[in-house]
């Protein structure tokens, strides 16, 4: 998938810039995959039918705690953090905490943490620098932005990471694998964000809306693990951005998910406690 240069930009942008990308393989450790013929494909729906259900199952599970890990690879760099959390799915919100590369920049400190506060449409992010002050939040409208918060923001919404598969065009079931000691089904295809945002959440379909405008192509491909009962375990997209390179940059983002039924309510920021002057590109001022 490539992304039209001039699309690119805004506040969560330039975070990103700074190092909001995270490490894809901090959600493979203790996961093996038997592969599978078709014959042995579990039985019940299509794979297709299954990964579009998937964000279903998370709304029936209510809460879980999540992992995110997003890569960036271009010209030979990468730039790799982690975010852990929780997540509600019927309220569309989430909290992370946000592991930024080290070191920091020019004074050799290491940067803090950002923590994210994810709601439907909206995108706040706290010790964000540049200029806000440290008990201040930045809010960010997601449907404004060109990929609708599916990279920008350093994280992928896990709702919106589920909901990304009701977009499924095609997929495989390649055998079962072990996370965190479940057994679980992978599946391997491709999402398309078009049909995703037209059949996705009331809260999730503008983001996707955003993001369909965004890129050039809409097909995603995707791994994905889900249990017998339709739990969405652990899905991995892989994005490819122009970003003004000759080889582009590849992105690679992880949401792993467990421990369901699990995670505090998630307080969304009070009006006074948002900033609302400028946002300094990183590096300046």
């Amino acid at each position: 998938m490539v992304v039209q240069d001039r699309r690119i930009g805004g506040p969560v942008a330039a975070a990103a810039a700074a190092g909001l990308a995270l490490g894809a393989g901090l959600l493979a450790s203790g996961c093996t995959t038997n592969g599978a013929a078709a014959d042995d494909a579990p039985a019940g729906p299509p794979p297709s039918v299954t990964l579009r259900q998937a964000a279903d199952g998370l709304v029936r599970a209510a809460t879980s705690e999540v992992r995110t890990s997003l890569e960036t690879a271009s010209g030979g760099t990468r730039v790799a953090i982690s975010g852990i959390g929780h997540y509600d799915y019927r309220r569309g919100t989430g909290r992370l905490r946000l592991v930024l590369p080290e070191p920091a920049g020019p004074d050799g400190r290491l940067r803090k943490p950002i923590t994210e506060i994810l709601a439907p449409g909206a995108l706040y992010m706290k010790n964000r620098g540049a200029g806000v002050p440290a008990d201040k939040w930045v809010r960010v409208d997601t449907t404004a932005l060109s990929d609708g918060n599916l990279v920008t923001g350093g994280a992928t919404d896990p709702l919106a990471a589920a909901e990304l598969l009701r977009g499924t065009r095609r997929a495989t079931y390649e055998g079962e694998a072990r996370l965190r000691g479940v057994r679980v089904r992978h599946y391997r295809g491709t999402a398309d964000i078009g049909v995703a945002a037209d059949a996705a959440s009331k809260g999730i379909a503008p983001s996707l809306a955003a993001a369909e405008k965004g890129f050039t192509t809409d097909v995603v491909p995707f791994d994905a693990y889900l249990d017998e009962a339709g739990r969405l375990w652990k899905v991995r997209y892989r994005f490819s951005f122009a970003n003004g390179s000759p080889r582009g940059t590849e992105v690679t983002s992880t949401v792993g998910y467990g421990g369901f039924g699990v995670g505090a309510p998630v307080e969304l920021p009070l009006r006074e406690d948002i900033f609302t002057g400028r946002v300094a590109a990183p590096g300046s001022g």
